[in-house]
């Protein structure tokens, strides 16, 4: 079966599913935390209009895990705040 990574763990994936409904299949409710007070978020609208499941894929911060397909070998990451560190902006 393919995977994907989730902060370093391997999880199932299913062909057609959205990196958010690997993490809920694996049990992952919360993937971001919020800028201001570090608050726990995952999805909430799940079509990618509120920008709360916000997640890094393969290096890419800002990925709405509602609405990006999840491939095989995608190294997805808990985003912490606006996602930016590693772009140095």
């Amino acid at each position: 079966m393919p995977t994907v990574t989730f902060d370093g763990r391997e999880l199932p994936l299913r062909e057609g599913q959205s990196v958010a409904a690997v993490l809920w299949a694996a049990g992952i409710l919360a993937w971001r935390t919020t800028r201001g007070t570090g608050a726990p978020r995952g999805v909430f609208c799940g079509i990618g209009q509120c920008f709360d499941c916000l997640v890094t894929v393969n290096g890419r911060p800002n990925q709405r895990a509602c609405v990006v397909p999840a491939r095989p070998g995608d190294a997805v990451t808990t985003q912490e705040g606006t996602g930016r560190a590693a772009l140095g902006c």
